[in-house]
């Protein structure tokens, strides 16, 4: 049986996704590029694992889009975008995680420092575009599907689980994919957190300060597309 398509538009047309992504992939292969350089320049493979979780950045982008594009069935195809959404929620804070590799630099084998410095914003610089861009898109298809206030319900669960998550990946070394590898060691760390998190005063921390600056950082983001002041505009 034929899916009918929603009467509502959704958001963020084709031709004007396209720049964007260009833009986000260029930037990430600029960010690639330095890493390439500083292994030439050295001889070490010190920060290649960058290049890896900047793939894991853009995993949720891509569910993001794929989202989206399912999402033009409307709500009659809910089954269709749970299975993407579902990847995008579990991959979304990969992209943020980048920020805290900032733990990493330190002086090493002649390089400047200014130059891993740079090396390292330049991941998380594009970690954090890369998450905010998927969020942007998955709630922008939330509101058009299913109204203004399940988005932003959306955007606050997934900040929200993102700083956990990101506590998880920093501290505890889980990663995404241990979801399917030890769900029940990943499961058990979980519960024993967020059944009495006063007694894991660390995680507390960590969660509620790095949900706070995302949530900031993006509101942030989300103003400023909403915003047409001086700068430059479209033709």
């Amino acid at each position: 049986m034929r899916i009918a398509a929603p009467r509502r538009a959704l958001p963020h047309q084709p031709r004007n996704m396209a720049p964007l992504l260009a833009a986000l992939l260029l930037s990430s292969l600029m960010s690639v590029a330095t890493v390439v350089f500083r292994v030439y320049y050295s001889g070490s493979s010190a920060y290649v694992f960058l290049v890896w979780n900047l793939f894991l950045a853009w995993a949720p982008l891509l569910c993001a889009l794929a989202l989206w594009q399912f999402a033009i069935y409307g709500r009659r195809a809910t089954l269709l975008l749970l299975p993407f959404l579902g990847c995008w929620f579990l991959f979304f804070p990969n992209s943020p995680y980048i920020v805290t590799d900032f733990l990493h630099l330190t002086q090493r084998h002649n390089i400047p420092l200014w130059y891993d410095l740079l090396l390292i914003f330049s991941f998380a610089w594009n970690g954090l575009i890369l998450g905010f861009v998927s969020l942007w898109i998955v709630q922008g298809v939330i509101q058009a599907l299913y109204g203004r206030w399940l988005s932003w319900v959306t955007v606050s669960a997934t900040l929200a689980a993102s700083g956990f998550g990101i506590y998880l990946g920093r501290f505890l070394r889980w990663n995404s994919w241990d979801l399917l590898t030890d769900p029940y060691g990943l499961a058990r760390d979980i519960y024993v957190r967020l059944a009495d998190p006063l007694a894991h005063p660390h995680t507390l921390a960590v969660t509620v300060l790095f949900s706070g600056f995302l949530a900031v950082a993006y509101l942030t983001f989300a103003l400023l597309l909403r915003t047409r002041g001086p700068g430059p505009t479209s033709s």
